[in-house]
């Protein structure tokens, strides 16, 4: 099984000073997709530039031709479902059909405090999501749509003419936990995971890779509760967040290791982040590019 390589380029340069030219490379790179971060400032670029998913997925589709684009992720923190169906259909448009959109429940960082309410708990944020998701998918596949929720409404919301690809663009499930999990098997096309964050601080490759196992695992079953084949799922890890960290991306032989072990845990998508000086995000772009264009042979 061959393994697709993605980037995620983060929305902090200006669109004339390095934006625009950093989503060309990728396409020029032969990335399959670039996706965007979909927040309202994230953690250490909070006091540094920082501008809108949905501008900048727009800007790079009107310059890119092949690349897959989207989010990773988009969340229901300060997003509504009426409006958020509509700015995915017009860049479903725009893009020719390139759109997925990578969707997750969200978290606790400045996202869920920005409109001045109080961050959701656990189980809010899980409910939440399964109504946001819900009337999402009947909003990108039904011409007009009215529904009351217990957070969320529409009011003969109109979506005509509806995505480019159909029945709708792609949804990325992020998921861990089992009602998680389930909305992915139900809703999803691919799902989406960065490990298991209490690995991250001290935890150990190896037992990232048991984690991961294990969270396939519960897919699997998610899946198979609906009568779902597991395999019609892609399988999505956004590196950067596991134990290994960046040492994946010190070398193109670290890579092709990182990405096969992976590769055997049945994920079908591997997304690095683009460079970022100065970061946590910070390698050497030479071996970057050539991982870019190297890698993706060597894991067919």
């Amino acid at each position: 099984m061959s393994l697709r390589l993605s980037t995620v380029i983060l929305p902090h340069r200006r669109w004339h000073e390095g934006g625009r030219s950093t989503w060309t490379r990728a396409e020029q790179l032969g990335f399959h997709a670039a996706y965007t971060y979909d927040h309202l400032s994230w953690r250490s670029f909070r006091d540094g530039p920082w501008f809108g998913a949905v501008p900048t997925l727009t800007a790079a589709a009107a310059v890119t031709e092949r690349m897959r684009l989207g989010t990773l992720v988009t969340s229901p923190n300060f997003r509504h479902p009426v409006t958020l169906a509509k700015e995915l259909i017009s860049l479903d448009d725009i893009s020719g059909g390139r759109i997925t959109l990578g969707i997750g429940a969200g978290g606790t960082g400045f996202d869920a405090t920005a409109l001045g309410q109080e961050p959701w708990t656990p189980r809010e944020r899980a409910d939440r999501f399964a109504e946001f998701l819900g009337l999402l998918d009947r909003l990108l596949t039904e011409d007009a749509v009215s529904y009351e929720g217990d957070f969320y409404s529409a009011h003969e919301a109109r979506n005509i003419p509806g995505c480019v690809q159909r029945p709708r663009l792609p949804f990325g499930v992020a998921a861990t936990g089992p009602r998680g999990m389930r909305l992915a098997a139900r809703y999803g096309q691919a799902w989406v995971t960065t490990g298991d964050p209490k690995l991250f601080e001290d935890g150990t490759p190896e037992q990232s890779v048991r984690a991961l196992r294990g969270q396939a695992e519960k897919l699997a079953d998610a899946c198979a509760a609906i009568d779902r084949n597991v395999n019609d799922l892609d399988k999505v890890l956004l590196t950067g967040f596991t134990p290994d960290r960046n040492r994946p991306l010190e070398s193109l032989d670290a890579f092709v290791d990182f990405a096969g072990r992976h590769r055997e845990l049945g994920f079908t998508e591997i997304v690095v982040h683009w460079p970022i000086p100065g970061s946590d995000f910070a390698v050497d772009e030479k071996i970057f590019e050539r991982i870019a264009m190297e890698a993706p042979a060597q894991l067919r």
